[in-house]
């Protein structure tokens, strides 16, 4: 498995304003928050030991361009894979998902003339707004 990276968490906490940034962290969310398997944790019936990464998403979550949250939640992340080998497999089945390779990157392209309007180009866009101003003479004026 591709390691998970505080930058690729960074990004990915940073695009919820997509759709694809919203699933994917929801996935995620979900495959963190399911209960931690972990001899040292239940032995101890105290719930010390490693962190199942909850709290870590939580932090980054409300502070998405935090490195240091982004960093403490791909450590929490690789540690319980470790420890955890359900977890293990089900988080390299959601990174796999979510993960965007160069390959599946967009690449915009215009051609075929002149464009009379805005035009933008991009991935993931939310919440956009044009105010578009008058070029030339108002209809029905003679100037």
């Amino acid at each position: 498995m591709d390691p998970i990276t505080a930058a690729a968490l960074t990004s990915l906490a940073g695009s919820l304003g997509g759709e694809a940034g919203r699933n994917a962290w929801q996935g995620l969310s979900s495959l963190v928050r399911r209960p931690f398997r972990h001899a040292a944790r239940e032995e101890s019936g105290d719930g010390c030991g490693p962190s199942s990464g909850a709290a870590e998403l939580t932090r980054l979550e409300s502070d998405p361009a935090n490195p240091a949250h982004a960093q403490a939640l791909a450590t929490a992340l690789g540690v319980r894979a470790a420890l955890d080998t359900e977890f293990r497999t089900l988080l390299e089945a959601w990174w796999q998902h979510a993960h965007i390779s160069p390959a599946d990157a967009v690449h915009n392209h215009i051609t075929g003339g002149t464009q009379n309007g805005p035009v933008v180009q991009g991935r993931d866009f939310s919440h956009l707004t044009f105010t578009i101003g008058q070029t030339g003479p108002a209809p029905g004026h003679n100037s």
